[in-house]
């Protein structure tokens, strides 16, 4: 570890972190462009073989930036898409950036630092930075906008500019130092550790613009709200949010397992795929069959079909999800991680007025208001692994094979869990018994007390 490092780990005054030097390299999980056709056709894409964690070159900063020591990130499923090199390579959108001006030249290289979430100290900032300080305590949105940009002042989801940082630019989280816009920053919630900060950003947020937001679903007190993947980090906060807004959840997980983990994040009725043969594969007549049963399943518990699908499963499940809502209702969706082809019985849809939304990310604001339920206590993070930034792979494959519930956490620059809190009255208002509920009843593994990899 850097001087600078230990320093911002060490709580070092604004002072001192200004006159110890900025590394020339740091460590970081990063991609390599001579790995792009690594696999062949068929292969195993197992991100474990494309995944390195070495040094790289440190940047310079832009005027609008930020050097942020990261203290810890986690896994998205954006990470594992950019390691497997699908759909598209990642060094493609790192090309076309880097050809707008000299400092997104800085993105182009042969390397590609990813993660798109993190929390950790401010070290360094750019001449036009004024609303951040060096020492102040941070978490990082994944959205890079252009604040020039007029469209970015009335939604920066639908601009031009926007991009996914650490996917779509380089320099991300999983490292020991993150280059950011200024814009990207909040302040960490004081009663969370660095790494239960880490883990909330991207999927927490994502969640509250498909499901609060005013550009989603707009869920209201005693909406039915059916949620595929329950126990996944989108999933998991999208429980959390409909309870919240006082909606009645409806997870559907993949395995017996993730049944009571579901529960204990608050669901009214939790279905096992597996159990009633909803494999979304088939003909239209098959997805059609399973789409009607597991509408009698949520009838029968509930009384009534769901007002909302919240699916970002894709193609396996995109089907089911437009049958399965009320007449009237929405299907919300911000991704497909099982394909991106969605076959669906347009009649369904348009005789009973049903609606599809599309919804990507969340802006900065959609970002504030999200952390501030953080805050206050009202959602927690789903936390249940952490590993070491030296195991970034074995972390990255437990998401790739859907093997984990809730976040999988990753330690950067901090040496050990639980640091980085700042106010422990909060906290202990809160209860350890409310944080993490998917630490202690983790699915795959049992309970987990330690960092995985350690």
């Amino acid at each position: 570890m850097d001087q600078l490092a230990e320093a911002a780990l060490a709580g070092a005054c604004a002072d001192d972190l200004l006159g110890t030097d900025v590394p020339g390299h740091y460590t970081a999980a990063h991609l390599r462009v001579d790995d792009v056709d690594l696999f062949g056709p068929g292969q195993d894409r197992d991100v474990r073989r494309t995944l390195h964690v070495d040094q790289v070159p440190m940047p310079d900063l832009a005027p609008d930036e930020a050097l942020v020591a990261v203290m810890a990130s986690s896994i998205n499923y954006n990470t594992v898409w950019s390691a497997m090199f699908e759909p598209l390579p990642t060094f493609g959108f790192l090309q076309r950036y880097g050809k707008r001006d000299r400092f997104t030249r800085r993105h182009d290289q042969p390397f590609h630092v990813v993660g798109s979430d993190g929390a950790g100290v401010v070290v360094r900032t750019g001449e036009g930075v004024s609303r951040w300080t060096v020492g102040d305590h941070v978490i990082i949105s994944p959205v890079q906008v252009d604040d020039h940009e007029p469209m970015t002042h009335a939604d920066s989801m639908i601009s031009d500019g926007q991009r996914a940082w650490g996917y779509e630019t380089n320099f991300g989280g999983l490292a020991h130092y993150a280059v950011v816009k200024a814009s990207q920053l909040l302040a960490k919630p004081g009663h969370l550790t660095w790494e239960e900060s880490a883990t909330t950003m991207l999927t927490a947020a994502t969640a509250y613009r498909m499901l609060i937001g005013s550009k989603g679903a707009r869920i209201k007190l005693g909406d039915l709200v059916l949620i595929w993947g329950a126990t996944g980090g989108l999933g998991a906060f999208a429980v959390q949010l409909v309870r919240s807004a006082g909606g009645i959840p409806i997870g559907v997980v993949g395995t017996e397992a993730k049944v009571k983990p579901a529960r204990d994040l608050g669901c009214e009725l939790v279905v096992d795929r597996e159990s009633i043969g909803l494999t979304g594969a088939g003909d239209p007549s098959a997805v059609q069959e399973q789409g009607k049963r597991l509408g009698r399943e949520i009838r029968k518990a509930l009384g009534e079909d769901p007002h909302v699908a919240f699916d970002y499963v894709g193609k396996q499940t995109f089907g089911i999800s437009v049958l399965a809502v009320r007449r009237g209702g929405t299907v919300i969706t911000c991704g497909s991680s099982t394909g991106y082809d969605h076959h669906y019985d347009n009649r369904y849809l348009w005789m009973n007025s049903k609606r599809i939304i599309g919804s990507h990310g969340a802006n900065l604001q959609e970002h504030a208001e999200c952390k501030r339920l953080f805050d206050l206590g009202a959602i927690v993070p789903v936390l249940s692994r952490v590993y070491p930034l030296t195991a970034v792979g074995d972390a990255a494959r437990l998401v790739q094979r859907n093997e984990h519930t809730g976040k999988i956490g990753v330690l950067c620059l901090s040496p050990q869990e639980g640091l980085g809190v700042t106010d422990q009255a909060l906290r202990n208002r809160i209860g350890p018994a409310r944080l993490n509920p998917l630490r202690s009843t983790d699915a795959f593994g049992g309970p987990h007390g330690h960092t995985e990899g350690v």
